[in-house]
């Protein structure tokens, strides 16, 4: 079980602003800051992803996939993210090769980092 995950962002502002709008239809929240240097998100009062500001992002994080609990979540995620400046990388929807009820989207973050949103279900 992974109890957290912290990417390192060039430049942190931007990731930061990126992450809080992408995630945000997942529930996610900026929950806790150090300075200007390290941010932490979650849901509730669970901070399981952090973002530090780095010289350069961090490599190699080939895919980070965050849970939905319905396809809509993942749908407004997608959108959220591109809205933010994120790239698609794969529109919602299922994918060949994987479960049926997996329905998921892509985005690369401001650092070319590849960042998913899947719900496993009908929901």
């Amino acid at each position: 079980m992974i109890d957290h995950l912290t990417l390192t962002a060039a430049n942190y502002e931007k990731s930061k602003a990126f992450y809080a709008q992408a995630l945000a239809p997942l529930g996610y929240l900026l929950l806790k800051e150090f300075g200007d240097d390290v941010a932490g998100f979650g849901v509730g009062d669970r901070l399981d992803f952090w973002l530090a500001n780095g010289s350069a992002a961090t490599r190699p994080v080939f895919h980070l996939a965050f849970a939905a609990k319905e396809r809509a979540q993942v749908d407004a995620f997608h959108a959220a993210a591109l809205a933010a400046g994120g790239r698609d990388n794969g529109k919602p929807g299922t994918r060949e090769g994987r479960p049926p009820n997996d329905y998921c989207a892509f985005v690369l973050d401001p650092d070319g980092q590849n960042i998913e949103a899947v719900c496993r279900g009908l929901g």
